[in-house]
């Protein structure tokens, strides 16, 4: 059954009042994970030369921002937790804004890149549609869009106090390409081993 108005914002008050808890031990439990081949993924693919303008969708406490910046690229984070919003601003001196995934307000035509890495999981699959789009609006012509996610058959749902939406490859490619992006790649991570022991899709795309 779809889902009403009110399960949506209650999924998206759960969700970010759970990161909104646990913002500094994510930060601490996550700061040194290396996501190096994910950035380069992003990189490589976005037209022109360097710096671009990046939008790191779901910046959580600001490492990947961090990154960016230091890479010497113009980097905006967004992120719906203020104790989050918070840390990645001080943790990156970038801007953050903070927005809900069911209230995006992003300008068009404003990022060469976005870098959704382990966010767009959570957004119920109702909703997702809706979401890529605005993603897909606020690019550039040619823009280049990151998502990786962690992996599954479809199913949705609660997993203790966080929501997600975990898809197979085929679907999550008729969804991206649904909202208006051509894929550019694919890859399972982490790198190096068995299908069975890499939990997260990761895929770029560039704008249509």
């Amino acid at each position: 059954m779809p889902l009403s108005s009110e399960d949506l914002q209650n999924i998206a008050t759960r969700t970010l009042a759970h990161y909104e808890q646990h913002a500094q031990s994510y930060w601490e439990g996550t700061r040194d994970h290396d996501v190096s081949q994910n950035i380069a993924a992003l990189l490589k693919h976005i037209p022109g030369s360097p710096p671009f303008d990046l939008l790191d969708f779901g910046c959580g406490p600001g490492r990947d921002l961090h990154t960016f910046k230091a890479l010497g690229h113009r980097a905006v984070g967004l992120e719906g937790a203020p104790s989050a919003a918070a840390l990645a601003r001080a943790h990156s001196g970038c801007e953050v804004l903070e927005q809900s995934f069911m209230h995006l307000e992003l300008p068009a035509q404003r990022y060469d890149g976005v870098f959704a890495n382990a966010v767009l999981f959570h957004v119920p699959s109702q909703l997702l549609p809706q979401v890529l789009r605005q993603l897909q609006t606020c690019l550039r012509p040619g823009g280049v869009l990151f998502s990786s996610n962690p992996r599954g058959d479809g199913q949705e749902g609660w997993n203790g106090e966080r929501y997600g939406a975990f898809h197979d490859w085929p679907t999550w490619r008729a969804l991206v390409m649904a909202a208006g992006f051509d894929e550019l790649e694919h890859f399972y991570r982490p790198s190096g081993l068995p299908i069975e022991q890499q939990p997260w899709l990761a895929s770029v795309w560039r704008k249509r």
